[in-house]
């Protein structure tokens, strides 16, 4: 497999390119309906899927749709508290973790799916609530990631948007090539 095929598989809706600048009210909204409606994607993404098909990587090398599926609410679940964090404390430097190791635990590897489908729908309806609750200054709340550096929520608004799109795209990606 040559570069370029390799890179649309990992990255099927682009890499991750945020604004700079602060996003409108709009751009806001339509974010947060991203967020809103990703736990509904993704259960669409893996309907009808038996357990083979779930155990199948969405790449050569990479993750089986399995731990993609219990990766998201993994993920959306650090950011809603990091969102909560920054909302609460004045700068917080959030603590990353190591998205591969946590996709190899049980939970992971060996989770029914409808677990990890349930928990993103729970923790997406209080997420969009604290994201709909928030004013214009809110937004610009930064908080420090070790490896990024200052951050601010709407530049965590843009990529939980672009992350579910992302995650639900290799599995729909995977159907599309496989014929499933």
């Amino acid at each position: 497999m040559n570069l370029p095929e390799l890179e649309t598989l990992r990255f099927p809706v682009g890499r991750f390119a945020p604004r700079d600048a602060p996003l409108s009210p709009e751009e806001r909204r339509r974010h947060i309906a991203e967020i809103a409606t990703a736990p509904a994607d993704l259960r669409a993404a893996v309907a009808g899927l038996d357990p083979a098909r779930l155990d199948t990587p969405y790449r050569p090398g990479g993750w089986t749709v399995r731990q993609v599926v219990h990766h998201v609410p993994d993920s959306h679940m650090n950011s809603y508290v990091r969102f909560k964090l920054a909302l609460t404390e004045d700068r917080p430097t959030i603590k990353p973790y190591d998205q591969a190791e946590w996709a190899r635990l049980a939970d992971g590897t060996l989770a029914d799916v409808g677990v990890s489908l349930r928990l993103l729908e729970a923790l997406h309806v209080r997420w969009v609530a604290l994201l709909e609750s928030l004013d214009e200054r809110d937004w610009s709340r930064p908080l420090v990631h070790p490896e990024m550096g200052d951050i601010t929520l709407d530049f965590l608004l843009q990529l939980y948007a672009w992350h579910g799109h992302h995650h639900v795209a290799h599995i729909t990606s995977l159907r599309e090539r496989e014929g499933w």
